[in-house]
């Protein structure tokens, strides 16, 4: 049958991605009047047409063809591959359980079923999906693999690991033989044994198939863990020390051998690891952990050896190693004594003791030295002692990168401190560029280059120092978007943000969502790829992984951001720029007019030319991509939403907009107190009580003396008090609630009380005076309204001075440098 033979190459021809071969077998069974409105073959040609990217003319094929042969399971499947190529998961799901419908054992559907239901977390439907592939396929691997990761998966691990081991009996393997997939395999019955709690049958598997697993470290370290757990001290003990002599600079070894001896003193401790010193004497590891629970002499004597070995050998990141220690006031004082100490001896003599029992040293450890003593008077906060040593060791090596990095870092720290801003970071910025000229070819000076300038708001210089390490003949915004650099596009949004610029930074908040959507469907192709390759650990890891993607601070911080434009575009809408014009150009002279119309003519002009100028550009870029696509038969689907600043700007439901971002944050970041206040911020525009009453409980919960969440309570509390639609069950619950919290106090009350607890809370005061205009009347505005005149102060600091009790009240006069008040 012709007919028959061409639909057997049209299916060939779109399996191996040649669709315009397969476009035109389609031509040729449709232009045959019998064939015309042949459902399976306008199916597959709208298939066809999708993967090249013609999105909306596929659609009608195939829907088309579905209507002609309603009962044809190939019709259904492909609207249901469709469906997935447009990330529609829940639709492909029922297209594809419609064609099993007209075809229950059909293999491909089932598997590209299970695909959709592990991709969208459906373990129930994935486990009963993959028993059907176990059923019809039981000699495949796969077929056992998939039904023993759902039980996994749905934390049945004992059923999971009788199927594993089921199948395990199937693999004939010799004891010899180097097999990595099937010792893969034991690894992954090994962890589901554990995760079970069986961890006796899990230290006697292992035992068992020590031979036949590749991966040695990762026996050893299980062995180790288990044999902990099982309180088989001085075996745990064995393994630990031989895993110490495989990587004696590995911190958990040491930890993993302390658990396994368990010392009864700290004298009995320190012993573990003075072995440790004459076993590995270039080690840093067992030198440096002892300081953290050793004090006094002992932690003087040791930390003594441990900084004369890295100051000798050069070690820039010995500070990072210590900083921990800051914690504890007495620690911090014998490291200042001690480095001092060499400071001074180096100075002399170029020795770290003058007694001169020691060599000299060469210049560089005084380099270093200084290096570390700039960090160290940088972390406790004495800026200018930290700015003299650096000044000093970059007088001595003017080409060392590090050093003009932690001069940034100080004088940062005492812009901070002394509240001087804007300018200052544009001159933190030209340093950073100094640094970074030293040496261009350092991608890690040019992104933190690039930080400092997106911080001092300078954003085109930020991208043009980017663009040294971009793609050549791209733009470099469009190729660190295309790279997913998400710091970069955080720090964007934030700078465009600061500027007011709400759609370009809504753009950024939009463009790091897509990234995270990306990371999300690409794991679609590792369902089969993992089984395939037996990486099973790995594979559930990544699983693991993806549910709780959206909890990484990139996406927190740019949710954040988005959150906060959008509500601040609830309340101040955008508006139209001409209306505004219109209605100022009638208060002005003819001349004044004149001059306006002058200037907005330019400026017209400036904005075409460069309009054009970037219509040039993308069209260049179009044309090149147009080339690839013709080039490329792989080609799938059609070009991504464009994201408009004007548009993003000017949305119609900013609040709509902003529970989006805020959704994967309620369900995954429930920790950050952050996520609940923004929570009630937007509920409270949308009047939701209840939802709002849940959010302030929650955060309640995490921290209830938090200065934000003490305004969210008192506008809550005012909200139900003037509100006049709730219904009666609603109002009974918040109120109920606002007592618990509350008390019998009123609003006011509550805020005086809060202001007298948190005294000496700067947050907290500016909290409390923000609050003020909650529960204080109309004479309270009037009284700020005239201090603020006389006195031409902040607002902010007007807000508090009408606290004449609280926040004007006398301090002690060395505390308020003599003025005997709080400024």
């Amino acid at each position: 049958n012709p007919c028959m033979l061409f639909q057997r190459k049209k299916h060939l021809c779109y399996e191996h991605k040649q669709y315009r071969n397969g476009l035109k077998f389609c031509k040729q069974i449709l232009s045959n009047p019998k064939f015309s409105e042949h459902g399976e073959t306008l199916a597959m040609k709208g298939l066809t047409l999708n993967c090249l990217g013609k999105k909306e003319e596929a659609y009608e094929l195939v829907r088309r063809g579905l209507r002609n042969d309603l009962k044809s399971h190939v019709c259904w499947h492909v609207y249901g591959l469709l469906q997935r190529s447009d990330k529609k998961y829940d639709e492909a799901i029922k297209c594809y359980r419609n064609a099993l419908k007209w075809d229950k054992d059909n293999l491909q559907i089932l598997r590209d079923l299970s695909l959709l239901q592990i991709q969208m977390r459906d373990l129930e439907g994935y486990r009963e999906t993959r028993y059907q592939l176990l059923q019809l396929r039981p000699a495949q691997r796969a077929s056992w693999i998939g039904y023993a990761i759902a039980y996994h998966l749905l934390e049945d691990y004992e059923m999971a690991a009788k199927i594993i081991e089921e199948f395990r009996k199937t693999q004939q393997t010799s004891p010899d033989k180097v097999d990595y997939e099937y010792s893969e395999l034991l690894l992954y019955q090994n962890e589901v044994l554990r995760e079970a709690g069986l961890l006796r049958e899990a230290l006697e598997h292992l035992t068992t198939y020590e031979k036949q697993i590749c991966d040695k470290l990762a026996v050893e370290e299980t062995k180790g863990e288990l044999l902990l757990n099982l309180e088989r001290s001085e075996e745990a003990a064995d393994v630990y020390r031989r895993l110490q002599e495989r990587n004696p600079e590995n911190w958990s070894y040491y930890h993993g051998l302390e658990r396994a001896l368990k010392p009864a003193s700290t004298e009995e401790k320190l012993k573990i690891y003075e072995e440790a010193w004459e076993k590995y004497p270039k080690g840093l590891v067992p030198r440096r952990l002892p300081l953290s629970f050793l004090s006094g002499d002992k932690f003087r004597e040791c930390l003594d050896r441990y900084l004369r070995m890295n100051f000798s050998k050069g070690c820039p990141p010995v500070f990072t190693t210590l900083r921990s220690l800051y914690q504890d006031k007495e620690k911090v004082s014998i490291i200042e004594e001690l480095v001092v100490g060499f400071e001074t001896s180096l100075r002399s003599c170029r020795m770290f003791s003058p007694n001169g029992m020691f060599f000299k040293e060469p210049p560089t450890t005084l380099l270093w030295l200084q290096y570390f003593l700039a960090q160290h008077y940088d972390q406790i906060r004495q800026h200018t002692m930290a700015l003299e040593y650096i000044n000093a060791a970059i007088e001595s090596t003017p080409t060392l990168i590090e050093l003009f990095l932690i001069k940034i870092y100080s004088n940062c720290s005492m812009l901070i401190k002394t509240m001087i801003h804007a300018g200052n970071i544009r001159e933190a910025a030209r340093w950073m560029d100094e640094a970074q000229a030293l040496d261009t070819a350092d991608r890690f000076i040019n992104s933190k280059c690039a930080k400092y300038l997106l911080k001092a708001g300078l954003i085109k210089e930020a991208e043009e120092m980017c663009a040294k390490f971009t793609r050549e003949g791209a733009s470099a915004v469009e190729n660190l978007n295309e790279m997913q650099c998400m710091w970069f596009q955080t720090e964007c949004a934030l700078a465009y943000k600061s500027m007011k610029k709400y759609g370009e930074a809504l753009k950024k908040c939009h463009e790091i969502e897509r990234h995270f959507v990306e990371i999300t469907d690409d794991q679609f192709d590792f369902h089969t790829y993992c089984m395939r390759k037996m990486t099973l650990r790995s594979y559930v890891d990544l699983l693991k992984l993806e549910d709780v993607l959206r909890m990484h601070p990139f996406y927190f911080k740019a949710s954040q951001t988005a959150i906060l434009i959008y509500l601040n575009l609830h309340d101040n809408p955008l508006t139209d720029d001409s209306k505004e014009l219109q209605a100022d150009t009638g208060n002005l002279t003819d001349k004044e007019l004149k001059k306006l119309r002058n200037k907005q003519r330019r400026a017209q002009k400036k904005a075409q030319l460069e309009e054009e100028k970037k219509n040039a550009e993308k069209e260049k870029q179009l044309k090149n991509q147009k080339k690839k696509k013709e080039d490329d038969d792989e080609e799938i689907g059609g070009p991504k939403e464009e994201l408009i600043p004007e548009k993003l700007a000017r949305v119609e439901n900013p609040l709509d907009e902003a529970v989006k971002f805020l959704t994967p944050l309620k369900n995954l970041v429930k920790n950050k107190i952050d996520t609940h206040l923004l929570a009630f911020e937007i509920y409270f525009r949308k009047e939701k009580f209840l939802l709002m009453l849940q959010s302030v409980k929650r955060a309640y919960a995490i921290d209830p003396d938090h200065p934000w969440l003490h305004q969210c309570l008192v506008r809550f509390f005012k909200g139900v008090s003037e509100s006049k639609d709730l219904a009666e069950s609603v109002s009974m619950v918040v109120k109920q609630e606002i007592s618990r919290m509350f008390g019998e106090s009123n609003a006011k009350n509550f805020n005086q009380a809060f202001l007298t607890k948190h005294f000496n809370s700067i947050p907290h005061r500016v909290a409390g005076a923000h609050t003020q205009h909650f529960v204080h009347s109309a004479f309270f505005f009037f009284k700020l309204l005239i201090f603020h005149v006389q006195f031409s102060i902040s607002p902010v600091f007007f807000l508090y001075s009408c606290q004449n009790d609280v926040l004007l009240r006398p301090f002690n006069t060395e505390e308020s440098g003599g003025t005997g008040y709080s400024t």
